[in-house]
């Protein structure tokens, strides 16, 4: 089996640079998870050897994945948060 090329998305410059289509979207999480469940199994994993440093990868990646949505969703509730309530006329 071939090993698969994922392009990582680079830090934007703005949101719209950032943007990626849905294929290349559903290719990153279906890699994460394929590692996120290998790790799982979690008998004879050799994190030095064979797969184990890519999946390790990429399970740090999906980590960093969701911090950072977690920092972008918090930095938006604050906002709303934030906001004077609205006045009914």
């Amino acid at each position: 089996m071939a090993t698969k090329t994922i392009a990582r998305p680079r830090t934007p410059a703005s949101p719209k640079e950032n943007a990626q289509d849905a294929a290349d979207l559903l290719e990153n999480a279906l890699t994460q998870l394929e590692s996120l469940l290998w790790i799982c199994y979690g008998e004879d994993i050799d994190w030095h050897t064979g797969e184990g440093p890519r999946h390790l990868d990429n399970v740090l990646w999906l980590a960093a994945d969701m911090a950072r949505k977690a920092g972008e969703l918090f930095q938006v509730s604050e906002a709303e948060r934030r906001k004077p309530p609205a006045t009914e006329s």
